[in-house]
């Protein structure tokens, strides 16, 4: 969403009713204040233009601001922040939270349960998506003998059960032909407890999302077993907000989409900043947040409500069903872009239109910099970092086939004559040597090396 966009209609929706209406909604208490509760996940970084980048700017906290002197009311915002979506949706539909953002296999649970107990919510915008499914990945042990997901057969497998990543890992091992009820012993636990197990060897996998993957590689504590954008099944964030609390407050609900539309905005032209602020907040190393929320990041950041993601959304209901943990859920009746729609005016439908940023071959961010150098092909990247090698923060490359980014140093790389391909996972990169004659993988500082030679 673009700034210019979102300001079309800035100020021209209405309040709604400040009395209590059925089925509840955000009230004014004694003082005539609103409380307007949004649920977030700090860590779930691909959320953070619906929490915790928008929370740090205050932009919520400002269009409410306006809106409260224009029309005599005062406005507070409680921000509750949690691990998971589940326990946003169960605040939720308790009427205890009006807002919430979370990944797409937390948000048909969340359509599924406000039905089940009658306080529906509807999915009003994007946070952040990947069109293949790169925001979840299956890493291994670094020293673990474990080389494609056809070695899991038999093994334990951390999870977060109804999770998006819990559907890659589903989906990538019926691919590979294993039964993900029958042939692994999946383990149920939240994310820093899967890191935990994997660490001390009571898990053999760990399947997450954001941030954790990149996070635990970064660290040297895991290396990626499985891609997820290999399944090349979009995944995404998304904000959902009760429905009573929607119509009863329905300004409110455009003005958490604008100022959206302008953390979006903020994040897309100050991108160092913007993973600066929300490593301070979150504790996570900058390095990963760039990995995932940077300029050529895995994730891409945008408002609009995309067919493709609405479809990925309906492919992903038989796999929550299956596990027993939604039965059928109307997915179009789900998604409501009159809200967004308002916001954007007349540029709503050019901004549904836009794809994704086209892939370059990666970025090099520098010790004491505040902006990233990006690099057409990774063997210019590489002959940059070879280099200058001692200023170098992190280096970021795309995977050869499926466009996630990674860590340049713990990337996988192939020799092929004078071409150097990085590739997540070493099994990718394997298959791409054995498929061309005279290929080879090779280590880090040996593409380093090779790349500075040939220059």
């Amino acid at each position: 969403m673009r700034s210019k966009a979102i300001g079309a209609l800035a100020g021209t929706a209405l309040l709604a009713t400040l009395t209590a209406g059925c089925g509840g909604g955000a009230s004014a208490d004694d003082s005539g204040t609103v409380t307007v509760t949004v649920g977030y996940q700090s860590r779930t970084i691909n959320t953070v233009t619906a929490g915790t980048l928008l929370r740090s700017l205050g932009y919520f906290e400002e269009e409410l601001r306006g809106r409260g002197e224009r029309d005599g009311v005062t406005y507070k915002v409680k921000w509750q922040d949690y691990a998971t979506g589940a326990p946003i949706t169960a605040q939720m539909t308790a009427g205890k939270i009006d807002i919430g953002s979370m990944g797409d296999f937390p948000l048909l649970i969340n359509a599924a349960r406000g039905t089940q107990l009658n306080r529906p919510t509807r999915l009003v915008s994007v946070t952040g998506y990947n069109l293949a499914g790169g925001l979840n990945t299956v890493v291994t042990a670094p020293d673990s003998k474990l080389d494609s997901l056809s070695d899991l057969r038999g093994k334990k497998v951390s999870t977060s059960v109804g999770s998006a990543a819990d559907g890659t890992l589903v989906r990538a091992l019926q691919q590979a032909g294993i039964d993900p009820e029958k042939d692994i012993r999946k383990l149920n636990q939240q994310p820093a407890v899967g890191a935990s197990a994997l660490q001390a060897g009571s898990a053999d996998a760990l399947s997450q999302f954001v941030a954790w993957p990149g996070l635990l590689a970064f660290q040297g504590r895991a290396k990626a077993l499985y891609d997820g954008a290999e399944l090349k099944l979009p995944t995404f964030h998304g904000v959902t907000v009760r429905q009573d609390f929607a119509k009863k407050r329905s300004a409110v609900v455009e003005d958490f989409l604008r100022a959206q539309g302008r953390a979006t905005d903020y994040l897309h032209e100050h991108p160092v900043a913007a993973s600066e602020s929300v490593a301070k907040a979150t504790g996570l190393p900058a390095e990963v947040v760039h990995l995932y929320n940077g300029s050529q990041g895995i994730a891409t950041f945008d408002t609009t409500l995309k067919p493709a993601l609405i479809a990925a959304l309906k492919k992903d209901v038989p796999v929550l069903r299956s596990a027993k943990l939604v039965g059928d859920v109307d997915v179009d009746g789900f998604v409501d872009d009159s809200y967004i729609k308002r916001v954007f005016g007349s540029g709503y439908a050019k901004a549904l239109a836009a794809g994704p940023p086209a892939r370059r071959g990666g970025e090099v961010w520098l010790k004491g910099k505040d902006t990233t150098t990006a690099f057409a092909t990774s063997a210019e990247l590489l002959r940059y970092v070879a280099a200058h090698r001692a200023a170098v923060r992190t280096a970021y490359v795309p995977d050869a086939s499926t466009g996630t980014l990674w860590f340049a140093d713990r990337a996988v790389w192939v020799s092929d004559g004078d071409e150097l391909r990085p590739y997540v996972t070493g099994s990718a990169a394997r298959a791409d040597a054995t498929a061309h004659p005279g290929a080879r993988t090779v280590s880090y500082s040996t593409a380093l090396d090779l790349a500075r030679a040939a220059s």
